[in-house]
């Protein structure tokens, strides 16, 4: 079992300004990594795998909900 330390946190957010402090409260515990978009958190996703993402529903272009169907739909993604 992975320390919480080892941990990787997908935040996604087109607000900077969430965004900011998300990674604020978060990072001092997880290793986190952040994306403005549902396009990027896909890539993000097939790059490195993370534990548990923070999406975001109302987004410009893709919404959650379609990067929530894209991740489930992915054997590599769909447990996250």
């Amino acid at each position: 079992m992975k320390k919480l330390s080892e941990c990787t946190v997908l935040i996604v957010d087109d607000t900077e300004e969430n965004l900011d402090i998300l990674v604020e409260t978060l990072a001092d515990d997880y290793e986190v990594s952040v994306a403005m978009d549902g396009e990027n958190a896909l890539e993000s996703v097939e790059e490195e795998v993370p534990d548990i993402i923070l999406l975001d529903i109302m987004m410009p272009g893709m919404d959650g909900y379609e990067v929530c169907r894209r991740i489930k739909a992915n054997k590599k993604t769909k447990d996250i």
